[in-house]
């Protein structure tokens, strides 16, 4: 296959691109610069602009484009800036498939966990309505913006990712040098569910989905064993041999994080991945501790 890559600098871009390189696929990447190889295409998705014959000329789209969620203040520009970089990059891609005739056969979108708000203990599938908050909210547009290829008879997947672990990114390069300087601990009170994927197991499920005819719509990409906090604090603890008995109160962390603090480390989502469990898609680290150890790559004693 030929497949389209926009966001494909960011961990999981990164990730996916070498696996569906070394299986053989062709991967063009689109660029917010002038192109520098046969490989890229240059697009401006804040203006609504990107090479429309060229791209209509792949087989997939993957849109895996956003800011980083946590890595400042939610101040007002920085929302916007959190819209933007979703629901505009996603609307400037749909473009691509509005020609029925002339458009790839699937999108695969990115969203996230976060469409399910702050639920508690509930167990939530893909069949569970939103939540609410910021997130639940941005990632409704989001999924809203990629859905609209389906009306020219694209397959439409929208990835909505948890917590993924990888020690490039993501949660595990925020709490991982806390507890080398052994001051790693659990947040709250640690009650909160966290639902987590290794990202070998994030890129498989867009490998997945690429070729499963079937999957389209909301997919959960979550490891089938999500944890509390407390659990995946003392998972970490475990690995590092180091963990303060304390946990960070929630007064603290509204100082430092602000409004990031009740949709983000505190809000509680026990997501189930029940599309792929049906589809029967393998996953590779099911299990927190291992994944852990894969993701900082680190050798699991036997003993």
């Amino acid at each position: 296959m030929k497949i389209l890559i926009a966001g494909g600098s960011g961990t999981i871009g990164r990730a996916a691109s070498a696996a569906l390189r070394a299986d053989g696929h062709a991967v063009v990447h689109l660029v917010r610069r002038e192109a520098a190889s046969g490989d890229e295409l240059a697009w401006h998705p804040a203006a609504g602009e990107l090479p429309l014959e060229s791209c209509r000329t792949v087989d997939a789209v993957i849109n895996l484009c956003g800011a980083d969620i946590a890595a400042k203040r939610w101040t007002h520009k920085r929302r916007n800036e959190i819209r933007s970089s979703r629901i505009d990059t996603t609307q400037t891609l749909a473009k691509i498939f509005g020609d029925a005739q002339h458009r790839p056969a699937v999108f695969v979108s990115a969203s996230a966990t976060g469409i399910y708000g702050d639920r508690g203990n509930l167990e939530l599938n893909e069949s569970s309505g939103p939540g609410n908050g910021f997130l639940a909210d941005l990632c409704r547009d989001w999924e809203g913006a990629a859905m609209t290829a389906a009306e020219s008879g694209a397959r439409v997947v929208c990835l909505r990712f948890g917590a993924v672990l990888s020690r490039e990114g993501g949660i595990l390069q925020r709490f991982v040098p806390f507890y080398r300087a052994g001051f790693g601990c659990a947040l709250g009170t640690g009650r909160q569910w966290l639902s987590w994927i290794g990202l070998e197991d994030a890129v498989g499920a867009i490998r997945f989905a690429l070729g499963e005819a079937g999957l389209s719509g909301p997919v959960n990409v979550v490891s089938p064993t999500s944890v509390m906090n407390a659990v995946f604090t003392r998972a970490l603890g475990r690995i590092f041999g180091r963990q303060l008995p304390m946990a960070v109160p929630r007064i603290a962390l509204e100082m430092m994080y602000g409004p990031i603090t009740d949709e983000v480390l505190l809000a509680s989502a026990h997501v189930v991945p029940s599309k792929l469990l049906r589809s029967g898609y393998p996953f590779r680290y099911p299990n927190l501790e291992d994944a852990l150890y894969q993701a900082l790559a680190m050798e699991k004693s036997e003993g």
